[in-house]
């Protein structure tokens, strides 16, 4: 089905893996059609995304003909729905992340990487700019580090990753860290992990009253949810 990734689902998890190293227009198509199936008809309830990325290919781009931005804008918004997808997400890099592939990990909810992994955003040496990474890459980082890690495209190892709150750690067996991953996950509940994860993202930009009123208006749609229903039956049985 699939050229530039590999994609299957195994009871509650989903696994993606990046087959190609580079982004081009097809795999961008391709990320498309599993965010489709994710969002309309996946019962997993865990994506792991698998593999590392170098970033554009530039075999897409003909100098000698008009560039425009469609192509960027379905890249940032392929990103936001990888970003707010109901399955809790764990990215696990098995080599460099470079640019887009950087992005990628950045819009999962855990991280990890195998330590030889680097990661970094060369664009602004070539004479572009690194996506909405100069969206995100603050929020995790703080504006100094996100600056410096920009502007002169700064690799970075993961050790340095890890410091700065990028990845959750290192392991040279993928295998074991996405256990980890699992485990820190506990019971993944859809409705709770979306709602939560939306509240964080919005979280810099909204003032305390309004991010209150969001979180009541979340909080209700929370416990009127089978899974919290669930856990009162639980609860008060035990007591």
């Amino acid at each position: 089905m699939y050229e530039t990734i590999a994609f299957e689902e195994q009871g509650e998890v989903a696994t993606l893996r990046l087959v190609r190293e580079r982004i081009n227009v097809k795999q961008l198509r391709e990320l498309e059609r599993v965010c489709d199936y994710l969002e309309d008809h996946a019962t997993a309830k865990l994506l792991v995304l698998r593999g590392h990325s170098l970033g554009i290919d530039f075999a897409d781009f003909d100098p000698r003909e008009a560039l425009d931005i469609h192509g960027f804008n379905k890249w940032e918004k392929l990103v936001a729905r990888l970003e707010r997808l109901s399955q809790a997400t764990i990215a696990l890099a098995d080599g460099d992340c470079v640019g887009g592939g950087f992005q990628l990990m950045l819009a999962c909810d855990l991280r990890w990487a195998v330590p030889g992994a680097r990661f970094w955003f060369p664009e602004v040496h070539l004479g572009f700019l690194p996506g909405m990474a100069t969206w995100r890459l603050a929020r995790y980082v703080g504006l100094g580090h996100a600056r410096r890690m920009v502007l002169t495209c700064e690799k970075i190892d993961g050790a340095a990753a890890v410091r700065y709150g990028l990845l959750d750690g290192t392991d040279p067996n993928l295998d074991h860290a996405l256990a980890t991953a699992r485990a820190a996950f506990g019971p993944t509940h859809a409705v709770a992990i979306t709602l939560a994860r939306r509240l964080l993202i919005e979280s810099s930009e909204t003032g305390y009253e309004d991010a209150l009123g969001n979180f009541l208006a979340a909080q209700h749609r929370a416990i009127s949810q089978t899974a919290f229903l669930e856990t009162l039956k639980k609860e008060r049985g035990a007591t």
